[in-house]
């Protein structure tokens, strides 16, 4: 007799004929999988094409380019001489004085009109202590319309070096364990990010709802990078299912929270700045668009693990029913909600240290300070995120377990039908 495998990795020749009902069941699972994702393929599409940012400036990247000196150039310029000063401010009455040190270097300038040139700057307290020395590379500004064209001032460090260092990094790493999946991993990233410059901000900047741009925007970037990254199969498109219902709830329930708590977004320096360059912008609605747009990666994540866990157990076991499939697909997904419930809470928590720390600072009572505009911004940025992330997952699983018992089911008969057939051979 010849050898059985334990399990065929494509059509069995031997299997008899799909069934009229195991054929009815397959066809019901591809016109619903259609139903549910042609609408919104076809909504995002439109959506694109009628929500896409014209050419125009908008009223705030024309009120930006008042803020700044016509002309403004950001050369780069290696120092060549560091001379440290005291700068300490003096103690009021009542108050201790400040010891700062500052200082004084020159720089020869790299690039632009000026290339070749040594200029002198002053450097504030914080900027030396963060280390300053000879042959460091600053960015520089240059108000060409100053007196000699020669208004220079510091920028900014420049960080080129370990930017392009562990991006490099990062790419051959993802590829070399990846591999192929690895490198459509990152083809998708960079269309996310095309998304993200060339539709979502301008959008955002627009007078378009922030709502519709965000949803639409996301919705645009999980079509294509999760098939681009995991292929066009069944699996992926249970993930999908779920990312946009996790979508759908986040902005839901986005709207209401926000609405209710009367968060006006206007809680951190860089949207007061965005107020003063138009004051008109929905920065609630930016609120919004922020918890969004944070939830992709997670809710992609946990969809695309769910659904591959199904599939693993359907290959494992091709008998299992419907309920089985769930309820063991649910095992893995309590587990996944456990740990990514504090992937997003430690998230949100460091990227708002600082704001943490000012507020036990203050020593305020903590039934206050959760109530704050700044930390009630996060705090329901964060549930709302994670209300949308646990209730994604059974969604996923459902939506996985019946498309697998759909798709898989012409092979659970003919496996069943084999094994049947070799113990009647055995028991003769």
């Amino acid at each position: 007799m010849p050898p059985s495998h334990p399990h065929s990795h494509g059509p069995d020749p031997d299997a008899p004929p799909p069934t009229p009902e195991v054929l009815t069941r397959r066809r019901r699972a591809v016109w619903l999988m259609l139903l549910l994702l042609v609408p919104v393929g076809l909504a995002t599409v439109v959506g694109l094409v009628v929500l896409w940012p014209g050419d125009e400036p908008t009223r705030a990247e024309q009120a930006a380019e008042l803020f700044l000196p016509p002309g403004t150039t950001y050369p780069e310029g290696r120092v060549s001489a560091v001379e440290p000063f005291d700068c300490s401010v003096p103690g009021g009455e009542g108050q201790v004085a400040q010891q700062l040190t500052c200082a004084t270097v020159v720089v020869q300038v790299l690039d632009g009109d000026g290339a070749g040139e040594f200029q002198e700057l002053t450097l504030p307290a914080e900027i030396y202590a963060a280390g300053i020395s000879e042959g460091d590379v600053l960015v520089l500004t240059r108000d060409a319309a100053a007196e000699g064209g020669g208004g220079y001032g510091f920028y900014d460090y420049d960080r080129d070096f370990p930017m392009v260092a562990l991006t490099v990094v990062f790419a051959v790493v993802t590829v070399a364990v990846a591999r192929l999946r690895g490198l459509a991993a990152l083809f998708g990233l960079a269309f996310a990010f095309f998304v993200m410059l060339q539709f979502l901000l301008p959008g955002l900047l627009g007078d378009s709802s922030p709502t519709l741009i965000s949803l639409v925007g996301s919705a645009a970037i999980m079509f294509v990078v999760l098939y681009l990254a995991h292929g066009f199969s069944a699996r992926t498109t249970t993930a999908l299912v779920g990312t946009l219902f996790g979508l759908a709830l986040v902005a839901v329930l986005g709207a209401v929270s926000v609405a209710t708590a009367r968060l006006t977004g206007l809680t951190s320096e860089e949207t007061t700045q965005l107020q003063t360059f138009d004051p008109a912008l929905d920065f609630s609605g930016l609120v919004l668009a922020g918890v969004v747009v944070a939830g992709l990666g997670v809710l992609n994540d946990v969809t695309i693990t769910q659904a591959s866990a199904i599939w693993q157990l359907h290959e494992v076991d091709p008998q299992m029913t419907w309920r089985e499939l769930y309820r063991r697909g649910m095992v893995v997904g309590r587990d996944h909600i456990a740990s990514t419930v504090y992937t997003i809470v430690f998230a949100y928590a460091g990227a708002s240290l600082p704001l943490l720390m000012l507020f036990e600072v203050y020593a305020q009572p903590w039934d206050v300070v959760l109530t704050t505009s700044n930390l009630a911004e996060e705090v329901i940025r964060t549930l709302v995120g994670s209300i949308a992330l646990v209730l994604a997952v059974p969604v996923t699983t459902a939506a996985g377990a019946f498309f697998a018992k759909a798709a898989g089911t012409a092979a659970g008969a003919a496996t069943e039908q084999r094994v049947t057939a070799l113990r009647a051979r055995f028991a003769r």
